[in-house]
């Protein structure tokens, strides 16, 4: 729980100051979440929380998007795949994790996001131990699915941070810890490649090379970074996750006319503290609830504590269009992210093995993990974007940013897709311009995931940890449906302007949508 002997109270965002960074979170009594993000002051519950939630996630990708750097050659050739047979497993992992995401979210909401992220990643590790099992593509298709469920980390990273950062650095916090845990998809490409050359240079051969890869990186990983936020992390900033009530702002919703759906256990809880008489109270003894506390309050972020969903207010969810404006934008950005990540290895080897010596899978490896180190910059740079626009104009700003990197990507695979398309009977597309325009596409789409998780919170703040689970595998459903793109228009020029104008249609549509003034 917040200690209020190190950490300061103020009932308003102070202006950036360096030294944010490594003196302890200033915190906002109201909802006891933190104005800064301390990042270098590992003491801080704040700052633990924060790089847990990123670690976590980074981690997942080293067996989440372990076959794809391996797939093109090694594994393609040991079990015998056709090209379909790739796709396919493909879409078997992106449809696992979108299903995850969805189950995950209602239970961040219940059990708090440091539980499931560590029993994520424990979860996650047994499939990837059996990676090695693989004889045959179905066999491929179960353990890829199984391995999907990693994915699903992505929920609780973004709604930890979420539950411990304010709405002034919101949009920052989840961007770097989004961009930073996203890294491990470029990681996982250098990593596994190099991996793979270093056993096969040693003797191994391919067969047993890419087996062995699987167990000497992910599982022992997946293992230690479990154990470091069962050891290290905090569920809530009060605290314990079912002691998550007892701030000022439930004080304040319960004011507000807003009704609170406690879980059985938190009744329990509540009783056993208070009686029959089911209030809550504040950590803080020195913080008393006043008018101007009511008053001063523009945004439902400011008070809005997770909570557990009801038939009545998952009906109500779904009911709203402001449900879907962050989830379709997401199916666009994080989808083509996803693409990209995905199938660029391959169409890179395709391209240009034939043509140029030496390039080889671990070189289409090297150059697509560029495109996922990207997110050191470009997803944090999004999110802090949101929370500026904010400052200015509202929630309304945010929306408008994260879709116009949504349409600019768009356009940017259009220009791929007839760079390609018109290219592909000379077969002379140039490998720097297509990392150029490659690279466009990936860094708006990576924008566009760090702003749209700025608005995130924004949207039926009181059930952040279902809004995360749903936009996530929003992202995942756009990552299948490009995948099945691929799948069934081979070429590659088409393919990727039928992408560019399913996106711009999508954030054409959703223009509309209102949001909350703030």
């Amino acid at each position: 729980m917040v200690d209020t002997q190190t950490h300061k109270l103020s009932r308003e965002a102070p202006s950036f100051e360096w030294s944010h960074l490594w003196q302890p979170a200033i915190v906002n009594p109201v909802n006891l979440k933190s104005y800064t993000i301390p990042i270098f002051n590992l003491r801080d519950p704040y700052a633990r929380a924060f790089h847990l939630s990123w670690l976590g996630f980074f981690v997942a990708f080293l067996s989440w998007f372990a076959f794809p750097p391996l797939i093109p050659d090694a594994i393609k050739s040991d079990l015998d795949l056709s090209a379909a047979e790739v796709a396919n497993s493909n879409t078997i992992a992106l449809s696992s994790t979108l299903v995850m995401r969805v189950v995950v979210g209602p239970l961040v909401d219940k059990y708090g996001p440091r539980k499931v992220m560590a029993y994520l990643l424990i979860l996650g590790a047994i499939p990837s131990g059996l990676a090695g099992t693989a004889n045959s593509a179905k066999t491929l298709y179960v353990l890829r699915f199984f391995i999907g469920i990693l994915g699903a980390t992505f929920v609780p990273c973004q709604a930890w941070t979420s539950a411990f950062f304010d709405k002034n650095c919101v949009g920052t916090a989840n961007a770097l810890v989004g961009g930073w845990g996203n890294m491990g998809g470029g990681a996982t490409f250098a990593i596994m490649t190099s991996l793979f050359q270093g056993l096969t240079s040693r003797g191994l051969t391919p067969h047993v090379a890419w087996r062995a890869s699987f167990a000497i990186i992910p599982v022992p990983i997946l293992l230690i970074v479990s154990g470091l936020i069962f050891m290290f992390g905090t569920d809530h900033p009060v605290g314990r996750w079912s002691e998550r009530h007892n701030t000022l702002a439930t004080q304040i919703a319960t004011r507000k006319g807003h009704e609170i759906h406690y879980s059985d256990d938190e009744k329990v809880m509540q009783k056993n503290k208070f009686g029959d008489n089911e209030k809550t109270i504040t950590s803080l003894e020195q913080v008393t609830e006043q008018d101007e506390d009511v008053n001063a309050i523009r945004s439902a972020v400011d008070f809005a504590v997770n909570e557990t969903l009801t038939i009545k207010s998952t009906f109500q969810l779904l009911v709203n269009p402001l449900t879907w404006l962050p989830a379709l934008a997401y199916l666009t950005t994080f989808g083509i992210e996803l693409a990209i990540d995905s199938n660029i290895s391959g169409v890179l080897f395709n391209l240009f093995s034939k043509r140029q010596p030496g390039f080889t899978q671990t070189t289409a490896g090297y150059y697509t993990s560029i495109f996922g180190f990207l997110n050191l910059i470009t997803r944090p740079f999004g999110g802090y974007l949101g929370d500026v626009i904010y400052r200015y104009y509202g929630t309304r700003g945010k929306k408008m940013w994260t879709l116009l990197t949504g349409l600019i990507m768009g356009a940017s695979l259009l220009a791929a897709g007839f760079y390609l398309q018109n290219r592909r009977h000379s077969n002379n597309a140039q490998l720097s311009v297509l990392m150029g325009v490659f690279s466009v596409i990936a860094i708006f789409s990576e924008l566009g995931n760090g702003a749209n998780f700025s608005l995130v919170p924004h949207c039926n703040a009181f059930n952040n940890g279902f809004m995360s689970g749903l936009v996530g595998s929003f992202g995942n459903l756009g990552g299948i449906i490009f995948a099945l793109v691929f799948r069934f228009v081979p070429e590659v020029g088409k393919s990727f302007w039928i992408m560019g104008v399913i996106s711009i249609a999508i954030n054409v549509f959703i223009l509309l949508i209102p949001v909350p003034k703030f």
